[in-house]
């Protein structure tokens, strides 16, 4: 065998394994230890929802990754990024009073944030939950609460006040995962805050929280 030709196999070969690698990474992880792992507790939820069928679980799963994997988040640009601080720390200080709207407006509040980083929108409720659990795995349950109690309510007034104010604690960890640069838009975006300052409506939301355990939240 000519050197040429023994060359040409290897060039061949190697293609096809950096093809092969490529391929891989873009559908993402598929067996059970990579999809647990990725998905954390919405792994959990996944199998108890199919009753214990781990495969049926990792196939939605893996089905997820492959509509949403490659997903391309937008930045946000810094007023948009205040504007929506601004619009949590009023829902938050809404719910001493009015828990129900506050929770209500929270729903709408993440699904128009996360249509503007570049997530399903326009209406398509569980096709935006599917994508946001694949790329915000453990803190989308939070989300799932606060649209199911908005809904209930919305229908027959359901959840207690409690209810309620765990949905909305539990959503704020999403909120300020989508809110925040990601890590290659803190290296050329700094923003007030991220610069040592602090923005007005950044620090009205570490402080709002509070409110939840100085105040009885009145029903409605």
């Amino acid at each position: 065998m000519s050197t040429g030709l023994i060359i040409a196999l290897i060039v061949i070969v190697a293609v096809a394994v950096v093809a092969a690698v490529l391929m891989s990474r873009a559908r993402g992880p598929r067996n059970g230890t990579g999809l647990k792992r990725r998905f954390g507790p919405e792994y959990d939820r996944a199998v108890a929802r199919h009753d214990g069928d781990t495969k049926a679980a990792e196939r939605e799963l893996a089905e997820r990754v492959q509509r949403h994997g490659d997903l391309r988040v937008r930045s946000l640009e810094p007023v948009e990024r205040e504007r929506y601080e601004a619009r949590w720390t009023a829902v938050q200080e809404r719910f001493v009073d009015a828990p129900r709207d506050a929770i209500a407006e929270a729903d709408r509040l993440i699904a128009e944030l996360a249509a503007a980083r570049g997530f399903p929108a326009d209406g398509r409720y569980e096709d935006q939950l599917a994508a946001l659990s694949v790329h915000h795995a453990h803190h989308v349950e939070g989300y799932r609460r606060v649209h199911r109690v908005a809904q209930a309510d919305a229908h027959d007034g359901g959840a207690g006040t409690e209810e309620m104010r765990e949905a909305l604690v539990e959503a704020r960890a999403l909120f300020e995962e989508l809110v925040r640069p990601s890590r290659h838009e803190a290296g050329h975006h700094r923003t007030g805050a991220e610069a040592g300052g602090t923005s007005p409506a950044a620090d009205r939301g570490r402080h709002t929280p509070s409110l939840f355990h100085r105040h009885q939240a009145k029903e409605s």
